[in-house]
């Protein structure tokens, strides 16, 4: 028995379905108070392997010992009992209550055995918030709170629970820049208290800043055992991907004008209040074969702004124009189907995929009344079946079992995956990109950014929003920056470059 160990997994194996291998024979170790980051590709089998751990799931063989003691862990309840929390890469929070009563569920604060004490509850939970410096609203609903505020919770929920190991599923993918750098130092204080972290991610320069040790997997099975300090993000993303990763750039050529988005002087409210504008005196045009990013803080109208477009909001005033075609009244089909618009939405989710139909049926979802597709109310299901496969292969859709597979049982990553090859392959004029690579392995960033910079070449006009400073650097012809709503400037070509982009940020004009 080695209780240096706060976790030891032994020869996990899990198959789905009896054929799909999500977990190979993996063996890892884990020391006490360290932060051991879980590496690989999207569909390597990070996720599951950490389910597995958590009680989500019961392995198909393979032990677990927990501080040298081995256990099978059958439920969430019984991981919590041996002082394991985990924070889910989508937040399992009820939108409805408010946050100490999701933080507290199950194991309440009572007197009389039977009432839930509200103050004692929420004491409990300030005194955890003031340790770590975790501070969020009690009294506010995650309904009406940032993505930031939601996670919050969630690591509050498993501290709460006395939880001793921490589990992080690619907890940064849908965190700005900013809030990126104070969990980060969150991880750090919680490290210095001794709390054991395991941390799924697949941002190198977080896992230098913060790991001890890592495990790299791949297609299920176990590629190695690093040290961070002594390891490179070279060979990090190497021992990924199977290969070395090439970065992909823009070549900033001048593009001619010839407009396909046109924006005039718009004004959208804001989607949380709509007595305040977002998006203040807005204009904006881009160009057949160009790329523009929309770079600023989250929440200073780049959501608003991509709703605009794609239709997914109204308008207070001004004009969106395609092809010179005005889009103000024009419904969100016929934006896709007549006037030739492609979305990537920030929220998969929510607006790119139906989550309960298979990955087939989602490729098809704008387009099903297309010729291609349909005939006097006929659906061709071998056209359908072939198309949809087609783009699955072509963006390396892990686990899709053909396209049959139901959305929602795809990982995070492999889902995106998913939409950009629907929306990059589909006939279209305007690409609106949001967030295009969030929660994506580096090896399928490479492939993506090419992906794009392809429908460029191919006169494709593509608004991107991306919070990912360096995804605006490799992909954009323009920039424009945005600040409280409204435009502080733009850059252009060789003269984009990260600090300038920071100043912007901040209102300075440049």
């Amino acid at each position: 028995m080695n209780n240096n160990f706060a976790v030891e997994m032994k020869n996990i194996t899990m198959v789905f379905n009896k054929k799909i291998i999500a977990n190979d024979n993996i063996n890892l170790k884990v020391k006490k108070g360290e932060v051991h980051a879980i590496i690989g590709e999207n569909g390597a089998g990070k996720s599951t392997l950490m389910s597995i751990l958590f009680g989500l799931y019961n392995p198909t063989f393979g032990e677990i010992l927990i501080n040298g003691k081995s256990h099978i862990i059958t439920s969430p309840i019984k991981a919590n009992n041996l002082g394991i929390g985990m924070v889910h890469q989508h937040f399992k929070l009820i939108e409805t209550y408010p946050y100490w009563k999701n933080i507290s569920l199950g194991c309440e604060q009572t007197y009389l055995k039977f009432f839930i004490n509200k103050s004692k509850t929420i004491n409990k939970i300030t005194e955890i918030m003031n340790k770590y410096n975790l501070t969020i609203d009690l009294n506010k609903k995650p309904i009406n709170s940032s993505v930031a505020s939601q996670q919050k919770a969630e690591i509050l929920k498993a501290l709460y629970r006395e939880s001793e190991i921490l589990i992080f599923d690619e907890p940064t993918a849908v965190l700005t820049p900013k809030e990126i750098e104070g969990f980060l130092e969150v991880l750090k204080s919680l490290k210095k208290s001794g709390k054991t972290i395991i941390f799924i991610t697949h941002k190198m320069a977080e896992i230098k800043e913060v790991a001890d040790s890592a495990t790299v997997l791949r297609n299920g099975k176990v590629v190695g055992h690093y040290d961070v300090k002594n390891t490179s993000i070279e060979e990090f993303a190497q021992a990924m991907v199977g290969r070395k990763v090439v970065e992909v750039q823009n070549d900033y050529k001048d593009i001619k004008e010839d407009i396909i988005l046109s924006i005039k002087d718009l004004y959208v409210p804001n989607q949380n209040n709509h007595k305040v504008d977002a998006l203040k005196n807005f204009s904006l045009n881009i160009s057949k074969g160009e790329i523009v990013a929309i770079a600023g803080v989250e929440g200073n109208g780049q959501q608003e702004l991509v709703n605009a477009i794609t239709g997914l909001c109204k308008f207070k005033k001004g004009q969106i124009f395609i092809n010179n075609n005005l889009l103000n009244n024009i419904s969100v089909n016929k934006r896709y189907s007549k006037y030739k618009i492609s979305h990537i939405p920030e929220d998969r989710h929510k607006y790119g995929l139906v989550l309960d139909n298979n990955l087939i049926d989602n490729m098809v979802l704008q387009d099903i009344s297309n010729s291609k597709f349909s005939s006097y109310g006929f659906i061709n299901f071998n056209s359908i079946q072939e198309y949809g496969q087609r783009i699955i292969k072509k963006y390396d859709v892990r686990n899709s079992q053909s396209g049959y597979a139901i959305a929602r049982e795809l990982s995070g990553g492999n889902q995106q995956k998913a939409i950009i090859g629907r929306e990059l392959e589909r006939d279209s004029d305007l690409i609106v990109v949001f967030q295009p690579t969030r929660g994506l392995d580096i090896g399928s960033i490479e492939f993506i950014h090419s992906e794009i910079l392809k429908a460029k070449k191919q006169g494709k006009a593509i608004l991107l929003v991306s919070y990912e400073l360096s995804e605006v650097l490799a992909l954009s012809d323009r920039v424009v920056v945005l600040n409280a709503g409204s435009t502080v400037g733009e850059l252009k070509g060789k003269n984009i470059s990260i600090d300038k982009i920071g100043l912007m940020m901040m209102g300075e004009k440049i």
